[in-house]
């Protein structure tokens, strides 16, 4: 049989509910969107702890994507990431096909998570391999900062989602804890989107 609209909205709304039983649990407001410059600043925050990320490419709806560990060598106040790359990989091969390109952080084991999407773009300039050289990137680069393969990979995000503690792990702990002791759920925890 067919439902109306505001029947069907109604279902919807029960199933989000059911499905988000945990978080409708919390004590405490843990979900927060940010934008702009709040959420530029979570960026850096969550970036800084990580310092690596899965770096992914190929991005096709239905299909998996390529991912590598990458380090990132900048964050600069714009908000946009630096990394350095091979001029023969699979990645800048990808990125030249598509600039879309995902990634995804984790700070710890228990908070610090963090995803973005947005365009990348592969770009050489030797001012900046010079800004952004690192001694043990020689492991890679076995010619130094003058390896004619290194080229620059400039990640823009556009959006991403992030999950973090409110006031740190150690309150999160505790909260945790008594949580735990009390059957209640106090975790501490904090979600949003993140939109630039």
């Amino acid at each position: 049989s067919a439902c109306s609209p505001i029947h069907a909205d109604q279902e919807k709304q029960q199933k989000t509910d059911i499905m988000d039983s945990i978080n409708q649990q919390q004590t405490e407001e843990n979900f927060k969107n940010l934008q702009g410059a709040e959420a530029a600043k979570k960026i850096k925050e969550l970036a800084e702890k990580a310092n690596t990320c899965f770096f992914c490419t190929a991005i096709q709806p239905g299909k998996a994507f390529e991912t590598r560990p990458m380090s990132v060598q900048k964050m600069d106040d714009d908000g946009n990431f630096w990394f350095l790359s091979a001029n023969d990989s699979h990645k800048n091969k990808e990125i030249a096909l598509d600039r879309s390109v995902k990634l995804f952080f984790q700070g710890s084991a228990h908070s610090d998570f963090m995803y973005l999407t947005g365009k990348a773009e592969i770009i050489s300039d030797r001012n900046k391999i010079e800004e952004l050289w690192e001694p043990i990137m020689k492991t890679w680069f076995t010619e130094g900062k003058d390896d004619t393969r290194i080229t620059v990979i400039k990640f823009v995000p556009e959006e991403g989602y992030y999950w973090d503690t409110k006031h740190g792990k150690a309150i999160a702990f505790l909260k945790m804890m008594v949580g735990a002791a009390s059957g209640k759920t106090m975790d501490d925890s904090i979600e949003g989107k993140l939109s630039m």
